[in-house]
């Protein structure tokens, strides 16, 4: 065996070393059993507050309920105000009292909480709806801090601890990278470029370290365990009142903490969902522009031909969809039954048989369309060989293809495809005289902004008008800066294309709760 061989064979050793420890350090920290206690409706001497008990029901993996587990424990506490002013819970609103606003000695994650409902009741009350983000990176760094905190105050109270050791951690993370280095060595002395061996080298060590990395969490302790126990009997007590599940936030008059802890341990479902602190619904926003609270329906446009082009890009794509009806409807009319063979044992071979014939010519359109379009890849022949192969099956004398390739003039499935691109055609350079004119002046507060697929894509931008309850998203050209939510901004829109041609700040948005103290804010 060479050197280069043993190298080889020797990182190979190391990874599998390397997860056999990693296998028993994962059965070494694994949580204990928790044993539910008997059911009980008593919370215990100094109980942990809600938050921290969702960590630990939720077994030490996650936080999930813990921001709604909170809200309710601080309107139980008399810091905030949940109200429902009729049968629909989702209408439920919430208030921050005078005590909330003067409260001291708040849990950081309480004060995070609070901070968010104060930011969002901002005019006396707000909708629980408009609780949630309307930005996703915002709300997972929210939601992020949040977990980290409640953590934090578990490790505290002796209840969790860090699932592997920081020694043993530093151990796995440098071995992970030692196989990578014999692997590179090994690249070397076999002759190869640097380039080869530093990715041969990376390669393992980077995917054993994300490995690492997706397995570090907390673990309980033996308090921790006792407590979890506890607790477990509480949800026992709970879940035997068959309509807790179903009660609303506004419920917490009458249940006191006892609805808190009930959505720490992911009993009350409907409260759970109400109450919500991450990205929200991205069809239907909470907006108060205008001077009262209302739902916002928003309409994503993915299909509209046209959308967020400019006027070169339409007339580009008018000439893509005029090209393809005018090759299809040439062929179609061109298209005679002497272009194909008949299939016998003398043209079994032949490339001028029926379904292959009427496939080129279709497929053969597209492929010009998405020329002239500016889409055409090597992706595109792929998938224009895949549809070219049903052809080479249709062999017989007999059979669809046949009588399509035999039939005068083009066939009603043509006819359809070319009224439809022409009349795309059409739609489109419509579309690039009406951009002509000058664009209209809208105003309103931004209430989404959403990313699509690709880098020179328009993203969506919501904006609420403050006179509908409605509104379709407008097209921000991938290469103007972005805008931030809650922005109250002045657009210079076409409505043709539905794009912005450009978009004047009239008010900065306001912190969402997340600790954010400047007066202004810039729309970046």
């Amino acid at each position: 065996m060479t050197l280069t061989e043993q190298l080889y064979w020797g990182g190979a050793a190391l990874i599998v070393l390397w997860l056999v420890a990693f296998a028993l350090a994962l059965v070494a920290t694994r949580n204990g059993v928790v044993t539910p206690g008997p059911a009980t409706q008593e919370f215990g001497d100094a109980p942990e507050p809600p938050a921290v008990v969702s960590l630990l029901g939720n077994h030490w993996r996650g936080v999930q309920h813990a921001a709604a587990a909170t809200l309710l424990d601080l309107a139980a506490r008399g810091l905030v105000e949940l109200r429902q002013p009729g049968d629909d819970p989702a209408r439920s609103t919430v208030h921050v009292t005078e005590a909330g606003r003067a409260a001291q000695g708040l849990m950081p994650y309480e004060l995070r909480v609070l901070e968010r409902v104060t930011a969002a009741a901002t005019n006396g009350g707000a909708p629980i709806g408009a609780i949630a983000f309307r930005d996703e990176k915002r709300a997972a760094s929210w939601n992020t801090a949040l977990r980290r905190e409640v953590i934090a105050e578990a490790r505290l109270r002796g209840l969790s601890r860090y699932r592997f050791a920081p020694l043993l951690v530093s151990a796995l993370l440098v071995t992970a990278f030692v196989p990578g280095a014999l692997f590179a060595v090994a690249v070397i002395t076999g002759g190869h470029n640097v380039r080869a061996a530093c990715v041969l080298g990376v390669a393992p060590g980077a995917a054993l370290a994300f490995l690492l990395g997706k397995s570090l969490g907390e673990r309980a302790t033996s308090k921790g365990l006792e407590k979890s126990a506890h607790w477990a009997g509480l949800r026992a007590w709970l879940t035997a009142h068959e309509d807790f599940a179903r009660l609303p936030p506004a419920s917490v008059t009458v249940w006191d903490r006892y609805l808190a802890y009930g959505t720490a341990l992911g009993v009350t479902s409907l409260t759970s969902r109400l109450l919500g602190f991450d990205s929200g619904d991205r069809r239907r926003v909470w907006s108060s522009y205008g001077g009262t609270w209302r739902p916002v329906r928003i309409r994503y446009p993915r299909l509209r031909p046209g959308f967020g082009c400019s006027t070169g890009r339409l007339l580009q794509l008018a000439a893509a969809a005029g090209v393809v009806a005018v090759c299809l409807c040439a062929f179609a009319m061109m298209r005679e039954p002497g272009w194909v063979v008949e299939a016998d044992a003398h043209s079994g071979g032949s490339l001028r048989r029926p379904g292959l014939v009427l496939s080129a010519g279709w497929v053969g359109s597209a492929l010009l369309g998405l020329v002239v379009a500016g889409k055409f890849s090597r992706w595109t022949l792929f998938v224009a060989f895949l549809a070219m192969m049903p052809g080479n099956f249709a062999s017989g004398t007999h059979g669809w293809f046949r009588d399509a390739a035999e039939h005068e003039g083009p066939l009603p499935g043509e006819l359809a495809a070319v009224a439809a691109f022409g009349a795309l055609a059409v739609y489109l350079v419509v579309l690039a005289c009406l951009e002509r004119r000058e664009p209209d002046t809208v105003t309103g507060e931004v209430l989404r902004m959403e990313s699509r697929r690709g880098k020179e894509v328009a993203r969506f931008l919501a904006l609420d008008e403050g006179n509908t309850d409605l509104t379709t998203a407008w097209a921000l050209p991938a290469a103007s800066p972005a805008v931030a939510t809650g922005a109250q901004v002045r657009l210079r829109v076409s409505r043709g294309t539905r794009t912005i041609r450009s978009a004047e700040l009239v008010k900065a948005a306001m912190p969402e709760g997340d600790r954010v103290r400047a007066g202004t804010q810039d729309a970046s």
